[in-house]
């Protein structure tokens, strides 16, 4: 150790001078053998066995099976596999789906987990979380994120958040001897810490990743489908009540009771989160693609309900690429006498940040020996230090003016030079004090000097990102309100915000005033301000708190460990991969290669998610009420049984099965509601009434062509179901015919190709789904083609008139349909706007 070094105190020496010894290589080897290495699981997506579980074994899914296997038992294989087939195929479609977009998304996922920094054989190498020991000496920095329980080493301090463990958002200062936790992270400072748990171990257990954890916080449209499952689950029990009731009243077979009680629970939309899952999956396999990251399932479609959305400046409007632009000295001091201060501050400065190292990058010097020193946070937003050198003799201090000027004792305001913030550059105040000082208070809290005197304006300037404009601009055609929320002066924020696209007449607000205004006025603010500057991490998370409060769906990027807060406040976080772990653990969506181009794909993504499940909602829906009510309807009038497995199945293959995953697929992004109910029911209650009317109506013209005997049907058994004389079948192959025709004209009214079927939903003038439907009719005709599929799906041939009856109710119930949407006679009479 040198001279100069053995007269500083310990934490003011150079790393490699004060660093604890780490481990041999050796070391580690005897330890990982003795089993005291580190198991990480990094779950970023489900396994694949609650993917299996998730699919296959839902409370439907096993009841249908259960159904099954008394069918098979009761001697009726077809109807068994008719009830219980579709379930299973449903689920292997979403597990080789969910499990292909799994296995994609976790390769990606691999290279943004985080890293550690630890010394081993006397060296600083990074190594995945996988290949630590305990004993091992780790190194963190500001942004870094603690990975196992330990206790600091050496002379280094930190300051930590531990708001993940404790929900405390203040900061915890950290020093030798202190115990560090897993799943916090660093503010300010660097230090050393000694791994004495793993992570199966540690106090933080399950936290220690729970800001990247698989984990599910529901949109408004997973709510708005779990209301309509609960709704159509009740109505399902409700319907199985109803038929036992029937068959104990009027003495229906047992094998009778069971096929029905199979109907029944099929209308139950199970598929639906089979769907929701499938198309989670494929965007976030989409925007992957794009380079975003999807780190929570739903986050893709939660991005289409924003509409606010906030943006720090740094490294996310701008590319966060520094450059030192001008120095204008305060005083009698020179340009020169400022830069040669300025350069040996900077190389002095133990830990650095994007500021320092531009000064570095423009202005070399030679790191001084310190007597104190104070690191840069961003709630103090000034850093200092202290020298007792020829070159560097005294306290310097480099900040934000509006919080550095105020440790300053002047006879008039300091103000920066006219034009620096309309350039939108950084503007800081450099001040210095002349006698060395340590810096810290009587309780060992930083303080800086009372004598502290400007002595220069130092202004940088940064970039924006490229095809920032375009990226500005889509979000505003989108109808999302953008705020820019930023630790930097207003003005200067201000300046790049209008660079970006922002107008002329952005609302400023200042962090100074917001922490004077009560909370009414915060408030007040928060929605009226559109560019935030001088803003501290509480007050970020302050701001979008209120934002949610007043029902602003919120979304916030950042790139910083002063952004976690927020990002974790709001409904929505997004983070730069260049950014701090904190940063991106916390986030929902990491951008990799900090392309914020890809935000407004995402958000287009989200949107398509959304108009995809509410036009596949919208076919379900009218699916299951008019069963729902055939089957009352029948039911009541003791009129048997209206339809059967094989035949359900057929009706939901065709209606709803193939055409869903169409509608998934060849959805637009666009503008789709808040809340999906009262859309929905504006179209499902005209379609399921009409459609149930032109469905009773055909049955029953059918039923008189028939001649059937009722009394006869009420008490026919399951061996004369397939005698048409007896059972009504032309009646129940009839209603069969209608359902599915109608269904397919409702594909094409909920995805309409041209403003003539575009009366309930906006036209994108897209003929693939329209042509799906149309593909089915073809598959139809295939089906009845065949002796054994049509004795598969119970389902018969008819004479040409009859089926010219079938297609004029068709044809009259979808012009009635039009019209009653076009002129809009069920919201009128139900009330609804």
């Amino acid at each position: 150790m040198t001279e100069a070094a053995q007269l500083l105190p310990a934490e003011l020496l150079p790393d490699v001078a004060r660093r604890p010894m780490g481990l041999s290589s050796a070391e580690v080897e005897t330890r990982r053998q003795e089993g005291l290495a580190n198991r990480v699981e990094n779950k970023t997506s489900r396994t694949y066995r609650q993917i299996v579980e998730d699919n296959l074994f839902t409370f439907i899914n096993t009841t249908l099976l259960g159904i099954g296997f008394i069918l098979i038992l009761l001697g009726q294989p077809r109807d068994a596999l008719m009830s219980s087939g579709l379930a299973v195929i449903n689920a292997a479609i979403g597990v080789v789906q969910e499990s292909i977009a799994k296995r994609r998304l976790d390769r990606i996922a691999l290279l943004n987990r985080p890293t550690a920094r630890v010394v081993r054989d006397g060296q600083e190498i990074e190594v995945d979380p996988a290949q630590l020991v305990i004993g091992d000496l780790l190194v963190v920095e500001p942004g870094d994120q603690i990975l196992l329980d330990g206790t600091v080493a050496g002379a280094g301090k930190i300051d930590v958040d531990e708001s993940l463990l404790t929900g405390e958002t203040d900061s915890v200062h950290k020093a030798e001897g202190d115990t560090v936790y897993a799943g916090t992270y660093v503010l300010t400072g660097k230090a050393w810490y000694r791994a004495e748990k793993t992570s199966e171990q540690s106090v933080a257990g399950n936290i220690a990743a729970g800001a990247r954890r698989f984990t599910v916080s529901l949109t408004p449209l997973q709510q708005d489908v779990n209301y309509i499952v609960r709704a159509l689950l009740a109505i399902a029990i409700f319907l199985l009540a109803l038929v036992l009731l029937s068959s104990i009243i009027w003495a229906y077979p047992f094998t009778d009771t069971v096929i029905g009680a199979a109907v029944i629970l099929g209308i139950v939309p199970s598929g639906l989160f089979l769907m929701i899952t499938v198309t989670y999956s494929m965007g976030a396999l989409r925007l992957a693609r794009q380079n975003a990251l999807v780190q929570q399932v739903n986050a893709v479609e939660s991005l289409s309900n924003v509409d606010v959305f906030c943006a720090d400046k740094t490294g996310t409007l701008t590319a966060n690429k520094l450059v030192l632009s001008q120095i204008q000295p305060i005083g009698d001091l020179s340009e020169d006498d400022v830069r040669s201060m300025l350069a040996h501050f900077a190389s002095s400065m133990p830990v650095s940040n994007k500021t320092n190292d531009a000064i570095v990058a423009a202005l070399p010097g030679t790191p001084q020996p310190l007597v104190g020193h104070i690191p840069f946070s961003s709630a103090r937003k000034w850093s200092a230090l202290s020298a007792d050198t020829d070159a560097l003799r005294g306290v310097y201090a480099l900040g934000a003016p509006e919080m550095l000027g105020a440790l300053i004792e002047q006879e008039r305001d300091l103000d920066p030079p006219e034009g620096w913030a309309a350039q939108g550059w950084r503007v800081l105040l450099f001040a210095s004090s002349p006698e060395p000082s340590s810096l810290v208070d009587a309780d060992g809290d930083p303080a800086a000097p009372l004598d502290l005197r400007p002595v220069a304006w130092i202004a940088f300037a940064d970039e924006l990102r490229p095809n920032l404009h375009e990226t500005l601009a889509g979000f505003r055609r989108a109808g999302v309100r953008l705020k820019v929320i930023s630790g930097d002066n207003q003005e200067t924020v201000a300046a790049l915000a209008r660079q970006a696209g922002f107008p002329a007449d952005a609302v400023l607000v200042s962090g100074l005033d917001l922490a004077r205004m009560n909370e009414i006025e915060f408030d007040q603010a928060a929605e009226a301000g559109d560019i935030f500057g001088r803003i501290t991490p509480d007050q970020k998370e302050r701001l979008v708190e209120s934002m949610r409060r007043h029902g602003h769906y919120v979304a916030m990027t950042g790139d910083g460990v002063n952004d976690v807060l927020s990002i974790k406040k709001a409904n929505l976080g997004i983070a730069m991969q260049s950014g701090a772990q904190a940063t991106r653990a916390a986030a929902d969506i990491v951008l990799l290669k900090d392309s914020f181009a890809a935000v407004p794909a995402a958000f287009r993504e989200g949107q398509r998610i959304r108009r995809g499940l509410q036009s596949v909602l919208n076919l379900f829906l009218v699916r299951v009420f008019t069963v729902s009510l055939i089957i009352i309807a029948v039911t009541f009038v003791r009129g048997g049984f209206p339809f059967s497995p094989a035949t359900m199945t057929l009706l939901t293959l065709l209606t709803v099965g193939i055409p869903t995953f169409a509608l998934a697929i060849f959805a637009h992004a666009g503008r789709a509601p808040d809340r999906i109910l009262m859309p929905l029911f504006k179209f499902v209650l005209p379609a399921t009434i009409l459609m149930f009317l032109v469905s009773v109506i055909v049955y029953l013209i059918f039923y008189f062509l028939s001649d059937v005997d009722l009394d006869t049907l009420r008490h026919a058994s399951a061996a004369q179901v397939n005698n048409p004389d007896v059972s009504g079948a032309l009646a129940k192959d009839a209603l069969t015919y209608v359902m599915i025709l109608c269904g397919l004209v409702l594909v094409v009214f909920t995805a309409p190709p041209n403003e003539w079927w575009a009366v309930i939903e906006e036209t994108d003038r897209d003929w693939r789904p329209t042509a799906v439907a149309i593909l089915m009719i073809p598959l139809y005709i295939a089906i009845l083609s065949y002796p054994w599929s049509r004795k598969l799906f119970s389902v018969r041939l008819l004479e040409w008139w009859q089926y010219a009856i079938i297609a004029i109710a068709v044809v009259a119930w979808a012009l009635g349909l039009r019209y009653a949407w076009q002129n809009k006679i069920f919201n009128r009479f139900v009330g609804f706007k």
